[in-house]
């Protein structure tokens, strides 16, 4: 379901705008209604997920909260529940430098991948 938050914002320049899930997502809502959201926090039985969450600095329009239900019990969202939360990042675009395999300095890891050091 996408959900209007009622809100919308003028994003400052060089900045963006995070939805996140709220922390904790009030314990009860998630504990009880088995939510799955759109950052990824995993208990229990359910899971919390939050892409496509970036706002940029030129979006001049309502702020929308995308959420999914993977139970097979019906939701209900009730006005008031806290889901997420908006934040407010600095930009920092540092200055990148393209480099072949070889130029870089070894380290323990080697070349292992996702998981290679535990």
């Amino acid at each position: 379901a996408l959900v209007d938050t009622h809100i919308s914002i003028a994003v400052p320049s060089g900045t963006y705008r995070r939805v996140a899930p709220r922390s904790g997502l009030d314990t009860l809502l998630t504990l009880y209604r088995n939510l799955m959201f759109l950052t990824v926090i995993a208990a229990s039985n359910f899971i919390i997920h939050t892409g496509a969450g970036v706002i940029d600095t030129d979006y001049r329009r309502k702020v929308f909260v995308l959420l999914f239900n993977l139970s097979d019990q019906d939701f209900e969202l009730k006005e008031g529940d806290r889901v997420a939360q908006l934040i407010l990042e600095e930009i920092h675009t540092p200055e990148v430098q393209d480099v072949h395999d070889q130029d870089l300095d070894a380290t323990i890891r080697g070349s292992g991948g996702f998981g290679s050091t535990g």
